[in-house]
Parts: structure tokens; C-alpha cells; sequence
């Protein structure tokens, strides 16, 4: 089961990649080919979290768990997508903004790894 912490943030991530693909890539509704694996990296990451719901933002993360080319990839969607996020999905900004606030992760419940 999905803690609603971590649904939120795979929907931000996913809107935010999906901003970015549309206005670079000129797509309508449908993800290009490239922006589609960034999305599915990003679920994958987001999904073997060692820190879940307890999480700050990945960019005030102490644990970079996304391999360089794809790091580079997800800063460059947020950079471009972050600002205009606060006009078109308010609500999903307003949650990462709060997010981001966190200094430090706190511990998983349970424990946990990165795989």
C-alpha cells in the first residue's frame, strides 16, 4: 500500500516531467519516448526510497540515488517545470514547496535499503 506522502510526490514528479516533455517536445496528452523513461526511472527511484514518507525533496536528499544522466534529466524538468508549477497545478507545488522545507529525512518505518 501506497502512503499517500509518496502517491503525491510520484504525481508531482509525473506532471512536472509531463509540463516539460509537452512545451519541449512538443507533445500533446502523450509523453515522448524519452520523457516515458524518465517517468518510469523516477517511479522506480521513488519506490525503492529508503527514507518514504518520511522524505524531504530528492534535491535536499543526503542519498543521490539517481544515476548521473538521469539526475541530470530530472534537474532540468525541474528547473523548468517548478515555477510554472505554482499557476497550473497549485495544490502539487504548494506540497513539494512544504516538502522541501524537511532538512533532513527522517528514519523509514521498518527499515529499509536501497536496491
Amino acid at each position: 500500500m501506497e502512503h499517500p506522502r509518496m502517491r503525491r510526490e510520484r504525481k508531482t514528479v509525473e506532471v512536472m516531467i509531463a509540463l516539460f516533455c509537452r512545451d519541449h517536445h512538443h507533445t500533446d496528452g502523450e509523453l515522448c519516448d524519452a520523457c516515458r523513461e524518465l517517468v518510469e526511472y523516477a517511479r522506480l527511484r521513488l519506490s525503492r526510497c529508503p527514507f518514504q514518507e518520511n522524505k524531504t525533496t530528492c534535491g535536499n536528499c543526503p542519498v543521490h540515488c539517481y544515476k548521473p544522466g538521469m539526475r541530470e534529466k530530472i534537474r532540468a524538468v525541474m528547473r523548468y517545470a517548478g515555477p510554472r508549477m505554482l499557476l497550473r497545478h497549485p495544490l502539487l507545488a504548494l506540497g513539494h514547496l512544504l516538502d522541501g522545507r524537511r532538512k533532513e529525512p527522517g528514519p523509514r518505518r521498518g527499515g529499509g535499503t536501497i536496491s
